[in-house]
This record gives structure tokens, C-alpha cells and sequence, in this order.
């Protein structure tokens, strides 16, 4: 089996090598600062006993898997907590194809690339239904799409790239969907603290044994590095699922944990809200300059990106290339992210210089 590099790689790579400054707007990588608490748990760390430095027990943290329980209203055995939210999505994926319902994944176009990469990696095959020009996705084309070979649906919102939230009827109709067909539903909600349109619905919220939801800290406390992430199974897949993690990763890293259940339990709303606040803030700004190009773009309900169309100007990977030597703007091209959306470039607003990148952009465009 041959494995394709992501994009984002080969973006950065060039990026770094370039010989003039190059605005990052790449990746998702938070640019403000995590929590106080967070830094206050890793100093109260590094003073622990000798024992807090071994292994942890594999599924995570007893006392960081019964916060995240609490919050989520589960039952502390169905968590399970993930080097990050890839190995969330990944060990959600394993055990919907493990359930030999069929070999089937549908995905969304545009699509986070890891999804359709981890989907090859798994053995299953891919099915991609269009979202709308809006970033939603219509449950009755998913539904359209569905068979007896469908093992899993994989939904993302607050969505990576388009910025689209789904409703809460959107999810409730692809729980039915899930069930209709006996696969799961697989609720990626990464940028759940990052919804600014009110609108964010779990697929917690509907009782149902046909879900998994998966989520992580990266962003939410601005710590992508610290990989740290959760899935959170039915009773009856939970199990292998444990198994699954245990052979892969033997355990996550205990100081992280630690310093996350630190957080959780200290950090106050307005954290989120300030947060919250300065990607609004930032999205205007960088909308605004959009404007002055004359560009399509979209206004994100909730995540860091905002996808661009420039006349003449389609989002391949060459394009993304001359706009690092020519405008020092890094994005990533359109094309990485499914077939719907290959005329599109993709910004992530996770630098304090998306004004001066705006303005770059303005000038090589007007």
C-alpha cells in the first residue's frame, strides 16, 4: 500500500525555504496564549514524585476522562483519551469498519484531507458527497449516497475548510441516516469552542448507539502541540477501541493531561469568549481586504479559515507556490481539500499579521 504525503507538508517545507518573509497561514496552529492554569500545571508537574513520570493508565487520565465525561454527559467508561483528535478520528473509523457492516465511508467535499487518507490506511473506500455553496451538507444527499456498504459517515463541524456549522436538524437527520443503514455516525467537533454563529449543535445531543464523537484541546486551549484529544464510543465499541489504542500508542503523554484537566477545571468562559472574539475581529479584517480584490470568499460560522477565488487564479498547489515567492502569503490550495472546491485557495487566520497578509494579497491581486 502507497501512502500520499499531505499537502500541508509540502507547503510548509516550501515556505520555510523560501528567501523572503512569508506570512504562515497554513495551519491550524492557535497564535494566542493558552490558558494561565495550563503553564501553572506543568510547573506544578515538574515537581511530582518519580512515579508521575511513568506510563499512564492507557486510556488517559481517571480523573481528566470523569471531567470530560461530566461535561459531555457520558459515562467516564466511554471516553477514551487520543493523541490528539487524529487518533481520535482514526481509532473511530477502525471500529466502524471492524463492525463488518460494509467497507464504505462517505465524506464530505470539500473534505479535511486526513479523513480520506486515514479511510486508504484502513482498507475502506472512499464516497464523497458535495457540500453546498455554503459549506452545509444536505442530509438527504448523504442519505442519497448511503447503502448497505456504508460503515461510516463522517461529519465535521464547525467545519475545516469551509467554515460551515451544522444545525442541530442536520445532525439529528445524519444520526438517522447512521441508523437507517446500521453504520456510525463519526461527529468531528475539533473547533466546537470556535462557533460564531450560535448555531453548533453535538451529535451528543441525540441518544443513539450509531455515533462516536471525536474532539481534542489543540485548539480550544491553543495547545496543538500538547496532543491531546478524546473520543467518546457506545458502551459496545468502546472496548476494542481501548485495545486499539493501547497497541498503537501504549499511552498518551501524562504531564499534558495533566495540564489540560488543570485547565479545564480553572479556566474561566471568558478564555473562549476573548478568543472567540479576536477571530471575528480577524475575519473581518481579512474579508475586508478580500473585498478590495474583487474576491469570492467565505465568511466562516465557526473554525480559523476563510477559502478565497481569485479570478484567473485557481487554488493548485503551483499557484499556492508563486503566492509565497511573489506576495509572502502561505496558503494551501484549493485542490488539497476534494474536487468541488480545486478553484479555491484556503487561509487560516491563526497569525497576528492577517492584516499585513490581507494587504499583501490586495496588492498582488488589484
Amino acid at each position: 500500500m502507497e501512502y500520499e504525503t499531505p499537502l500541508f507538508f509540502h507547503v510548509m517545507q516550501y515556505a520555510a525555504r523560501a528567501d523572503r518573509d512569508v506570512i504562515d497561514m497554513v495551519s491550524g496552529n492557535p497564535d494566542w496564549e493558552p490558558p494561565e492554569a495550563l503553564r501553572e500545571g506543568l510547573r506544578e508537574y515538574a515537581d511530582f514524585e518519580p512515579d508521575r513520570f511513568q506510563y499512564p493508565p492507557s486510556e488517559g487520565l481517571l480523573e481528566l476522562r470523569e471531567e470530560i465525561a461530566a461535561r459531555r454527559g457520558v459515562d467516564t467508561e466511554q471516553v477514551i483519551v487520543t493523541n490528539g483528535a487524529g487518533e481520535a478520528n482514526y481509532l473511530a473509523m477502525a471500529r466502524a469498519l471492524e463492525r463488518g457492516r460494509g467497507s464504505e465511508i462517505i465524506l464530505t467535499d470539500p473534505v479535511y484531507p486526513y479523513y480520506p487518507g486515514k479511510t486508504t490506511m484502513l482498507d475502506g473506500t472512499q464516497t464523497f458527497v458535495a457540500a453546498d455553496e455554503d459549506g452545509q451538507l444536505d442530509p438527504d444527499a448523504v442519505r442519497a449516497a448511503a447503502s448497505e456498504e456504508t460503515a461510516a459517515i463522517v461529519a465535521n463541524s464547525p467545519n475545516n475548510p469551509t467554515g460551515a456549522v451544522y444545525p442541530e436538524a442536520t445532525i439529528g437527520e445524519l444520526v438517522d441516516v447512521a441508523e437507517e443503514y446500521d453504520a456510525i455516525l463519526i461527529s468531528d467537533e475539533v473547533y466546537d469552542h470556535y462557533d460564531l454563529s450560535g448555531e453548533f449543535a453535538s451529535a451528543l445531543s441525540v441518544d443513539s448507539e450509531n455515533r462516536i464523537v471525536t474532539n481534542a484541546f489543540s485548539k480550544s486551549l491553543a495547545i496543538t502541540g500538547f496532543r491531546v484529544g478524546y473520543a467518546i464510543f457506545p458502551p459496545e465499541l468502546v472496548d476494542d477501541a481501548r485495545s486499539r489504542h493501547m497497541l498503537v500508542n501504549v499511552a498518551g503523554s501524562r504531564p499534558s493531561q495533566y495540564a489540560v484537566l488543570q485547565a479545564l477545571r480553572e479556566t474561566p468562559p471568558e478564555y473562549y469568549e476573548t478568543n472567540r472574539e479576536l477571530l471575528r475581529e480577524r475575519v473581518d479584517t481579512f474579508t475586508d481586504a478580500l473585498d478590495e480584490t474583487g474576491a469570492e470568499y467565505t465568511t466562516p460560522q465557526g473554525s480559523f479559515y476563510v477559502m478565497a477565488r481569485f479570478d484567473g487564479y485557481p487554488g493548485t498547489l503551483a499557484n499556492v507556490e508563486r503566492l509565497i515567492d511573489e506576495a509572502g502569503v502561505a496558503g494551501m490550495p484549493g485542490e488539497a481539500f476534494g474536487d468541488s472546491r480545486s478553484d479555491w485557495l484556503r487561509f487560516a487566520l491563526v497569525t497576528p499579521r492577517v492584516e499585513e497578509a490581507a494587504k499583501r494579497l490586495a496588492t498582488h491581486f488589484e
